[in-house]
Parts: structure tokens; C-alpha cells; sequence
């Protein structure tokens, strides 16, 4: 009986070996990802800033433009 226990147990930890292994490589994975979404979004965000500023530019030359006529 003793021997059964122990098996069960070597089972149960070497499943539980594997699925932190499992976990680890998940969390891996997940923190890689993370780190290239921020860095994707800070490009959008920069990007954005940009564009924003060139419209903005755009907006105050038509603005002169429409004053001098």
C-alpha cells in the first residue's frame, strides 16, 4: 500500500513538474508578446503624433491662405 502511495505521488509530482515547465514557456511566450505590442503601440502612438502634427499644419496654412484672399 505504502509503495502504490509513493508511486502516486512521484506521479503527481512529475505531472506537476511538467505543467510548470508548461507554464513557464507560456509565460515566456506571453511576456515576448507583450513586449512587442508595447513597442508596436508606442510606434502607432508616435506615428499618430505625426500625423496629427502635419494635419494640424496643413489646417493653419489653409487657414493663412483663406485669410489672404
Amino acid at each position: 500500500m505504502a509503495e502504490f502511495d509513493l508511486d502516486r505521488l512521484e506521479q503527481q509530482v512529475e505531472h506537476l513538474l511538467r505543467q510548470l515547465e508548461r507554464l513557464r514557456d507560456e509565460n515566456a511566450s506571453l511576456r515576448a508578446s507583450q513586449e512587442h505590442l508595447v513597442a508596436e503601440r508606442a510606434e502607432l502612438i508616435e506615428k499618430t503624433e505625426l500625423a496629427r502634427s502635419k494635419v494640424e499644419a496643413m489646417v493653419s496654412r489653409l487657414k493663412s491662405m483663406e485669410e489672404q484672399l
